[in-house]
């Protein structure tokens, strides 16, 4: 691999893997509203919000993370207005105090708080507009978590970025990743770029994973699996990923490191992959690398995907996990490109309907199917081209994937949205 592609892997890496404390979605609606009234320079007497249909349904079921077990759109902008610090961006909210819960309580309580559909036509858009006496800030968010596309200060525009739907966000182009290159680039880091990245990954997760297994959260997703399927590690790594959303879902405060923009993405494709190399005693550079294929591989799928759709991106996720679990085990290029091919064949279509306690039980069915395909490519069998969705090559087979998520699924995004917002 040349030095340039080397660099743009290192970078993709680090651009995706980044911490974040509370669901991403109400969380970017947190960091919009503290970066509206820092523009303001005062506490808003009324906010406006716009906010795109996909970003409407992951909000509407999450507890926002520090605010006493408040939900939604209303309760996010209020905690990252009364509370948040814009700097911190993915952890807006990280800082806030038990004395300041009570405050933004207070604030949604007594500040008008209005909520209505984006007319971008933007997948991900979020737009607020934050009014003191005769004063407005406004801000935009689109296509990412933070990339923050225009701002203004009583009309004056003092930020703009143009964006597209059809133009990179930000960062490294993505369109670089391949299987063969993931593996390729696996094989050959060097351990001291990406050490600090995984190593809080690892950490991170982990620690999130252990919090959701001491119960009380969400479901109970992964106590349950222990305690009807026991302690293999086939069940193990289903259900640690699982713990980790049950708690994060449910307004756990501990950080996680993400994965194409996603929380449960990040777990997803993490900590199985670690309760792996745990139970082989692999030492931590064989963790590395094959964390290294979990994540690229996510990536990779995710980005034909886009961040927000219909589609869930567990399941992506899950794929990845298959694929380092694979690459722990010495696969390489074919093993890891038959592990994809089969877990995209087995659970694709699975539905994403918003942020909430179920995803613990999608991530267990993500990392099912993930593991699934292992074993069938371990076991010398596959699905071929012409098995549904599934075609010829690993790429083809990916790039479906996009096709299926962003185009065939369209209207099955906006049917779920619809029955979500009928049903309250």
């Amino acid at each position: 691999m040349d030095k340039p592609l080397y660099d743009a892997y290192v970078s993709i890496l680090k651009e995706e893997l980044v911490p974040a404390m509370g669901c991403t979605e109400p969380i970017a609606l947190a960091y919009a509203a503290a970066l509206a009234r820092k523009t303001l320079g005062a506490l808003p007497e009324a906010v406006d919000v716009r906010a795109s249909a996909n970003i409407i349904k992951n909000v509407k079921s999450v507890v926002v993370p520090h605010t006493g077990g408040l939900r939604g759109i209303a309760a996010a902008v209020a905690a990252g207005i009364a509370a948040g610090d814009a700097e911190r961006k993915l952890e807006v909210l990280s800082g806030v105090s038990g004395a300041q819960i009570a405050g933004i309580k207070a604030y949604l309580e007594g500040t008008p708080v209005a909520v209505a559909p984006s007319e971008s036509g933007y997948i991900f858009d979020i737009q607020i507009t934050a009014r003191a006496g005769d004063h407005t800030a406004f801000v935009q968010i689109a296509g990412g978590h933070t990339n923050v596309v225009r701002v203004e200060r009583d009309g004056t525009v003092l930020l703009h970025r143009d964006y597209s739907e059809d133009g990179r966000v930000e960062g490294t182009g993505r369109g670089l990743l391949t299987v063969e290159r993931i593996v390729d680039f696996a094989d050959h880091v060097k351990m001291e770029d990406i050490q600090d990245v995984l190593d809080r990954q690892i950490r991170l997760n982990t620690a999130i994973a252990e919090e959701g297994l001491r119960g009380g959260w969400g479901a109970d997703v992964g106590k349950v699996l222990l305690g009807a399927y026991g302690d293999s590690v086939h069940n193990r790594a289903k259900a640690t990923a699982a713990a980790g959303s049950d708690a994060r879902m449910s307004g756990c405060e501990l950080p996680v490191v993400i994965n194409s923009g996603s929380g449960n993405q990040g777990m997803t494709a993490s900590l199985p992959v670690i309760v792996y190399a745990e139970e082989m005693g692999a030492d931590r550079e064989a963790l590395y690398r094959a964390l290294v294929v979990s994540n690229l591989v996510t990536i990779h799928l995710k980005t034909g995907i886009g961040r927000l759709s219909a589609y869930c991106g567990a399941t992506s996720a899950g794929c990845g996990a298959g694929a380092g679990i694979a690459y722990l085990h010495g696969g390489k290029t074919y093993e890891v490109a038959h592990t994809i091919v089969n877990a995209v064949a087995i659970n694709s279509g699975m539905i994403c309907d918003g942020a909430k306690a179920s995803c613990a039980a999608k991530i267990a069915s993500a990392v099912e199917a993930g593991l699934l395909g292992w074993q069938m490519q371990e076991q010398g069998t596959q699905f071929y081209g012409g098995d549904g969705i599934v075609t010829k090559g690993v790429e083809n087979t990916i790039r479906n994937v996009g096709r299926l998520a962003r185009k065939g699924m369209a209207q099955t995004d906006r049917e779920i949205i619809s029955i979500m917002v009928e049903g309250g």
